[in-house]
């Protein structure tokens, strides 16, 4: 897909192996001339499978970019596929839209396929073609579980952030419905022989497998949500350290002491037309002995203002993390819309803050 890297995890090997061992007896039953051929035709079909997986995530990645957000890839593991995309939706419509269209592509492929069953005489297509319907059917269904990380659990997540406009309180949510749905499908195997089904081993790895997928979706999904309820107390222009402007051949004895007498935190380095290039390393101050800093310029001390490490003073909670972490150093400067500056963030603060609020 244009613009978007498509990578396949090791343990998807392992899957299309394991789908292509157990799909080859049935082949041999439908087909029975196949012979050893019915496993490169289960690996064919596990390949198949494999691309309607794919067209779920491509939907997931053509929804973010309708809205104008940055997918980064789609990768292929053993569980499906996952979208990454930068950022978060910004309002619960297209949260709900995002994680919707997977399910319902998963859905559509099942229904096309179920609808061109009998276009197919009984043989070894009409049965791909059935376990093709019924596969993309069900991975469609269980897919709009409303748990975290399912696509249902962020349909959920949206429908309570819609409701009480807070999102925190959806993905809270979402993810103990995440983890109720973890503990079912452990317990599925067990269940089966009130229903007159008989489990075998490969229901209970499965159960397995997935239930721990979901319960470490879902307890990551709630430890999010705790840090998401500290971040309104990380705000840029409440932890900036003040700052003065100096120039960069200056003693860096004499910027210190110019520092101390302004009652200022940080050095920003300046140009003689007033524009901030760099910003004075505390870490390489407390470094330099102090019998040199009247023979060391500050801007040897400095790091260069690069694009990300000048940010907006009014940044706060997610979006200053964001463009932190888009950028990471141990201090940024803080300007003003109109371009002056406020102060130096230094990240040191920011994480003190962060853990204390």
């Amino acid at each position: 897909m244009a613009g978007i890297d498509v990578t396949v995890a090791n343990s998807w090997f392992l899957i299309i192996g394991l789908i292509a061992l157990l799909i080859a007896p049935r082949l041999q039953l439908v087909a029975p001339g196949l012979g050893g051929w019915a496993y490169v035709a289960g690996t064919a079909f596990a390949l198949l499978l494999y691309l309607s997986v794919l067209l779920h995530e491509i939907s997931h990645a053509l929804a973010a970019r309708v809205f104008d957000m940055q997918v980064n890839s789609i990768n292929l593991h053993f569980l499906g596929g996952a979208t990454e995309i930068d950022g978060e939706a910004e309002t619960p419509w297209r949260e709900f839209v995002i994680a919707v269209v997977g399910p319902l592509t998963s859905l559509a492929v099942g229904a096309v396929a179920w609808a061109a069953i009998s276009l197919f005489d009984d043989g070894l297509l009409r049965f791909t073609i059935a376990s093709l319907a019924g596969a993309n059917l069900i991975v469609g269904l269980i897919n709009l579980v409303p748990g975290l990380p399912l696509d249902g659990g962020r349909v959920l997540q949206a429908a309570v952030w819609g409701l009480t406009s807070k999102r925190n309180l959806g993905i809270v949510v979402a993810a103990w419905g995440g983890r109720a749905a973890a503990v079912a499908a452990i317990t599925w195997p067990t269940l089966k022989p009130f229903f007159g089904l008989t489990p075998d081993v490969v229901d209970y790895l499965l159960g397995i497998v997935i239930g721990m997928f979901l319960w470490t979706g879902a307890t990551h999904a709630l430890h999010v949500a705790r840090l998401r309820r500290r971040l309104p107390g990380v705000g840029a222009r409440r932890l900036a350290r003040p700052a003065i402007g100096v120039p960069a051949d200056l003693p860096a004895s004499e910027g210190v002491r110019r520092a101390q007498e302004a009652n200022a935190g940080s050095l920003v380095v300046m140009t003689s037309g007033g524009q901030p290039v760099g910003i004075v390393s505390e870490q390489a101050l407390r470094s330099t002995p102090e019998d040199r800093l009247p023979w060391v310029p500050i801007g040897d001390l400095a790091r260069r203002i690069e694009d990300g490490l000048s940010l907006s003073a009014d940044l706060s909670g997610e979006p200053l993390l964001r463009a932190m972490n888009l950028t990471p150093a141990s201090e940024y400067v803080l300007v003003e819309l109109d371009g002056s500056i406020y102060g130096v963030l230094v990240t040191k603060d920011v994480d003190d803050a962060f853990r204390t609020s």
